[in-house]
């Protein structure tokens, strides 16, 4: 059945300057530092009906893993209006936070300070979903399709805007295992991405056994969580990872210089199986579970072997699921392999939360009609140059930047909080052929490659004084 065509929605007859796509903190706070900004036109579609950050995973005393300076603006720009300290004054909750003396704040306070900004941010419509993208010679505009989408999900409006530029930031989805995709997708089976594990979470303290598989720090809040939920002595819970430990998150100040402007700009220039190689080395500095975290999980235990005996907990890694299945009606069973020892076991579980990371949105479906002006690498993906934007054939004289889609060209900070400021200035002050957000030409102390010549800014000379005229 042919769909009934919607009535059109009024677009702006001059194009705009700038479209986003997807309102996620990456294009938030671009939309954010561009805001001030006269000379551009900026609107920005997100499918969803508001802004919605990790809600499955907004669980009670968990915290960012970078200071609340990394919010949406700060380290681009200080003194903007949309800075987490600004979101504090005007919720009269600064001397509070002054006195609470945090530097890494909840993941439910973050989220909040985003809804804040996103609340207030003109040029963000949410709802929009973006059909199709494409590029027109003859008015050498880009030309981008979205449907405006009820309260319901429901189509209601189709539209068409017209823009120069075009900045992406459709975000990561939650990754499935192949061995466990028909578990999750089939219904009524008690097996879920962490992803939706507050929606669930009521269900999953109910059950007798439960399995978590993934040991990042997802895996180890969702598993924390549990167990301070679970009656001592009965708590009933395998924690499986694939990693060969438990491992912390590197979080020393000089391995923290990976997630620099510096660090970033040097992975952009190697080679490309050098940048894959470095990518799959480099997990700790992002995989990893923060020290904290592990020592709550170390005290939970342990508070628990107060009186002589052991926790019913099993916490075992270097495992790999091999395959999986229902038993009966209301059981997995999970097909294990030990990867040191080499040997096989089954584990029947009740439900199984899978804390197996995120994974880039492909950019096939919403780039298919750029396809053939698409500039690819050896392995297909799409090349990005250092200001973030998509190599496109020269005939198109419009950009399209990405944002938290180019690891394979930028290296572990493109999903990191700490650099979205500083990318989103880079793109600003591309777009714009300016500098509104001047940035620091040096970041970090290590010299990441042997550079006859590193960046290193001029030095500061005081100015000299005007002496003191007696009388």
């Amino acid at each position: 059945m042919t769909p009934t065509p919607l009535p059109p929605r009024h677009e702006p007859e001059a194009p705009r300057d700038l479209v986003g796509i997807g309102i996620g903190p990456f294009n938030l706070s671009l939309a954010a530092l561009a805001q001030p900004l006269p000379e551009l036109d900026t609107v920005f579609y997100e499918q969803r009906p508001g802004f919605d950050w990790h809600p499955g995973l907004l669980i009670d005393g968990a915290t960012l893993q970078v200071p609340f300076l990394a919010d949406l603006v700060t380290l681009a720009d200080p003194a903007s209006p949309w800075s987490f300290l600004n979101h504090l004054k005007d919720r009269d909750r600064l001397f509070p936070f002054y006195f609470a003396e945090r530097f890494h704040i909840q993941r439910a306070e973050y989220d909040a300070y985003c809804r804040w900004v996103a609340d207030r941010l003109p040029g963000l419509h949410f709802g929009h979903q973006v059909d199709a993208v494409r590029w027109n010679p003859e008015r050498a505009l880009f030309e981008v399709d979205f449907t405006q989408l009820g309260t319901d999900g429901e189509a209601e409006a189709l539209g068409r805007t017209h823009t120069r530029n075009i900045v992406l930031g459709v975000g990561t989805a939650p990754h499935i295992p192949d061995a466990l995709k028909p578990l999750v997708e089939a219904p009524g089976v008690p097996v879920i991405h962490a992803a939706d594990y507050l929606a669930h979470r009521d269900r999953f303290l109910t059950a007798e056994h439960i399995t978590v598989i993934g040991a990042g720090q997802s895996g180890a809040e969702v598993f924390l969580d549990l167990l301070r939920n679970r009656p001592a002595g009965r708590e009933k819970i395998h924690w499986l990872a694939r990693t060969e430990a438990f491992a912390p998150m590197e979080y020393s100040k000089l391995g923290l210089e990976h997630f620099t402007p510096d660090y970033t700009r040097y992975f952009h220039a190697l080679t490309e199986p050098v940048r894959d190689r470095l990518v799959a080395a480099q997990w700790q500095l992002h995989k990893g579970i923060d020290a904290d975290t592990i020592a709550a999980i170390h005290d939970e235990l342990y508070r628990r072997t107060l009186h002589g005996d052991w926790p019913d907990a099993v916490l075992t890694p270097a495992v790999t699921v091999r395959t999986a299945g229902r038993v009966a009606t209301t059981k997995v069973e999970l097909h294990l392999e030990h990867g040191q020892q080499g040997t096989r076991s089954r584990l029947t579980t009740d439900a199984v939360v899978l804390a197996t990371g995120y994974r880039e949105r492909p950019l096939d479906r919403i780039l298919a009609g750029l396809d053939p002006y698409l500039r690819r690498d050896n392995s297909e993906r799409p090349r990005i140059d250092d200001q973030f934007r998509l190599h496109l054939d020269p005939s198109v004289n419009g950009r399209v930047y990405v944002q938290n889609a180019e690891l394979h060209t930028h290296g572990v900070g493109a999903p990191d909080l700490g650099l979205a400021a500083w990318r989103s200035a880079t793109i600003l002050n591309s777009l714009t052929g300016k500098d509104p957000y001047p940035l620091p030409r040096r970041t970090a102390f290590t010299t990441f490659g042997l550079e006859p010549h590193p960046q290193i800014p001029p030095t500061r000379h005081t100015p000299a004084l005007t002496p003191l005229v007696d009388g």
